[in-house]
């Protein structure tokens, strides 16, 4: 039974940027998991804890992602095996300074908005709102996530820019 109003074949492209997607949440997902059991210093328990609201999180995505490619009627990638070679997202070593584990998962950040912009791009040429409207919220709380970790090593003495000028 055809339950959406679109062509099936004009979804690939769409299908097709959302399994890398969801191939680097299983990626990130489990570097994030590193970073939470191998976390030490002073930033222990600030960093322990974001790192599990992180990967709970990408939990969560990883069944949206994976149902919403099902919803398109298609099957999500499932092999770690897929994940590992379909990913852009790269494995490092799980044992790096509190200041290298937050630079390496801002850059996992910078990697998957990238991947969210191709999908959302792909999902307007169809009309695909679902998506659309799904993805546009993980940009939204993925770019908020990213600010406060960059936030988190900044210096007390730096200023965000301040003066904005009026466009009229």
């Amino acid at each position: 039974m055809s339950y959406l109003n679109m062509n099936d074949e004009e979804l690939i492209p769409v299908v097709v940027e959302l399994n890398i997607l969801l191939a680097d949440y299983h990626v990130y997902y489990q570097k994030l998991r590193s970073k939470h059991w191998n976390i030490i210093g002073k930033n222990f328990f600030d960093l322990h804890e974001k790192f599990e609201e992180l990967y709970n999180d990408a939990k969560l995505k990883i069944d949206e992602i994976a149902e919403r490619i099902l919803t398109l009627r298609y099957h999500p990638m499932s092999k770690l095996e897929d994940y590992l070679k379909t990913a852009s997202i790269t494995e490092e070593a799980p044992l790096q300074t509190d200041s290298d584990m937050v630079e390496d998962t801002l850059n996992d950040h910078k990697i998957m908005l990238a991947q969210m912009t191709k999908i959302i791009e792909k999902a307007e040429e169809v009309s695909d709102e679902g998506t659309i409207d799904l993805i546009g919220a993980y940009i939204r709380e993925l770019e908020k996530f990213s600010w406060m970790l960059n936030a988190w090593g900044k210096k007390t003495t730096e200023n965000l820019k301040e003066d904005v000028v009026d466009a009229n």
